[in-house]
């Protein structure tokens, strides 16, 4: 039994993984920068990608609407001083998740005009369906657009939200997110979860996960901060204020903020009582993707699933606590989970051992042991 494993073990598990493989296959390679590096692929005067299984690279490089998959840059590259002649992408990464699914998913022995057997059963979809990688169904929004036109009725809202893949058949539409190292879902709050149309229809949204939050946040402080804090945080802000919304989740305001929960700010000038006085952040809601993900397979009538490493248990849990709030029963049905590790037996043997070498997907019986 695999054992469990936090983002960050799993993530420093993998890129160990990544580099003896590279090393040991002589392929073009490089390190992020930063205290923990991740290892980033990029493709050899010789056509080969460490970071693809080489029957499903060539496969996505021979259908123009997956090889676009592999030209969104990774966020690390303009940092990048090693190689002024490369940009890294998203999928070079060792870590993507996206990289991962394409790898089975594009393998010619698990898609060629129609998945295999073992892999539709284990789906519930039907052979015939056809995979979509990056879709962007559309989540209803409660309050509609109005129209260009006076005397046009108004126009329906939608969030855009993106599904890493969907599989489109003629009885079943499946939609698959993918996870790997990621921290987690997400958060947000119950204001900006209202603006979703359906989120009471489908939702007991009193039983949905919450998560811990400090009573005093970063832009609380701010606003009852005295100029003289305000040209030491205009930075800060002006970095928030390029940030969606929706992407200023904790995280990347404790990564970002100097001003951590324990350095609050001293200036004589604050009242004295301001801490205690400060009134209580909104609570957050947990598992905001997958929110988005079951009111989007909802409104398309589809069924969803979320694939992820089985070490998360963590992941695992957030997942199934979005889903004991779910309300109807029969939208209940058609929502899963799968970990890569159950589709590992239904995999050709070649990419079997990709996968096991690359990414920890079974146990090995000898060899290096990363955990």
């Amino acid at each position: 039994m695999l054992p469990a494993l936090t983002a960050n073990q799993l993530r420093r598990e993998i890129n160990l993984r990544a580099e003896d493989y590279a090393r040991a296959h002589h392929l073009l390679h490089d390190l992020s920068p930063g205290p923990s590096p991740s290892v980033i692929f990029g493709r050899d005067a010789l056509g080969l990608h460490g970071n693809f299984h080489h029957a499903s690279y060539n496969r996505i490089l021979a259908h123009p609407d997956w090889a676009r998959r592999l030209a969104k840059p990774h966020t690390a590259s303009r940092r990048s001083v090693a190689r002024k002649d490369w940009r890294w992408m998203e999928l070079d990464s060792a870590t993507s998740s996206d990289a991962l699914l394409m790898n089975i998913f594009c393998h010619p022995d698990v898609f060629e005009e129609q998945l295999n057997a073992p892999i539709a059963a284990l789906l519930g979809v039907d052979r015939t369906a056809q995979p979509r990688f990056g879709a962007n169904p559309g989540v209803p929004l409660a309050t509609p657009l109005k129209p260009r036109r006076k005397k046009a009725a108004p126009l329906d809202a939608f969030d855009r939200t993106e599904i890493d893949l969907v599989l489109s058949g003629p009885t079943t539409t499946l939609f698959l997110e993918a996870k790997l190292t990621e921290s987690d879902f997400q958060t947000a709050t119950p204001t900006l979860l209202a603006r979703y149309r359906d989120l009471d229809l489908v939702f007991d949204t009193d039983r949905l996960p919450r998560t811990p939050v400090a009573t005093l946040t970063m832009a609380t402080r701010a606003t009852h901060s005295s100029r003289s804090d305000e040209s030491r945080s205009d930075a800060w802000f002006s970095a928030a204020a390029r940030m969606p919304s929706a992407a200023r989740s904790d995280d990347w305001i404790e990564q970002h903020s100097s001003y951590q929960s324990a350095e609050v700010p001293t200036a004589p000038d604050i009242p004295a009582d301001f801490l205690e006085s400060a009134p209580p952040a909104e609570p957050r809601i947990a598992g905001y993707q997958l929110i988005r993900n079951v009111l989007a397979a909802h409104a398309a009538g589809a069924a969803f699933c979320l694939l992820l490493d089985a070490r998360r248990r963590d992941l695992i849990d957030t997942w199934y606590a979005v889903l004991s709030a779910v309300r109807s029963p029969s939208l209940a049905t058609r929502l899963r989970v799968l970990t890569w590790q159950d589709l590992t037996p239904a995999l050709p043997p070649d990419l079997r051992q990709f996968l096991a070498t690359k990414y920890g997907t079974q146990p090995l019986t000898q060899g290096r042991q990363y955990t």
